[in-house]
């Protein structure tokens, strides 16, 4: 009996030193802080055979995109007019891209300067959004179309993209 009490007594002192773990998730959500909206869609316009363009004078309407931005400071608005289309006929010459963004109107003054801020590459536009409220940008677009050539007949699509980035 002495016996079986000891081999017990072993069974439950090796028990009691060996390690048990157990593995709790912790989750969360992050609401977004900077959000993007398109205001007003693009319609390229065609003053000649050879062009389309965004342009008003050119019977084109600019699209519109607008951030609203919760937390200052936090974002960066990157802007991307288009270089190519998305879909359109068959195309046997080159096309010549050109375009701009820029800021067209703002919910705070603060925002004035993100024009002469911005920092562009290709045909890339980058904002650091420094103050919260709502900025609305304006993109322009044009295609050429090789040399003296018209566009052929049929639907043209380009895409401009805007992204909000945590810094």
């Amino acid at each position: 009996m002495f016996k079986r009490t000891i081999s017990i007594f072993g069974v439950f002192a090796m028990l009691s030193t060996a390690a048990i773990a157990e593995d709790t998730l912790i989750t969360g959500i992050v609401q977004p802080k900077c959000s993007i909206f398109t205001d007003h869609q693009g319609i390229y316009g065609s003053p000649s055979p050879s062009v389309l363009s965004t342009a008003a004078a050119d019977g084109g309407v600019q699209p519109i995109i607008r951030f609203d931005v919760a937390a200052a400071d936090y974002y960066t608005g990157k802007i991307t007019y288009p270089n190519s289309f998305s879909s359109s006929p068959s195309l046997a010459d080159t096309v010549t891209w050109t375009g701009d963004v820029e800021v067209s109107s703002v919910s705070d003054a603060g925002m004035s300067g993100y024009d002469n801020d911005k920092v562009t590459y290709d045909n890339v536009h980058e904002y650091d959004l420094t103050v919260a409220g709502t900025t609305w940008f304006r993109v322009s677009s044009q295609a050429d179309y090789g040399v003296n050539k018209a566009f052929p007949a049929g639907n043209y699509t380009a895409i401009a993209t805007a992204e909000c980035i945590a810094k």
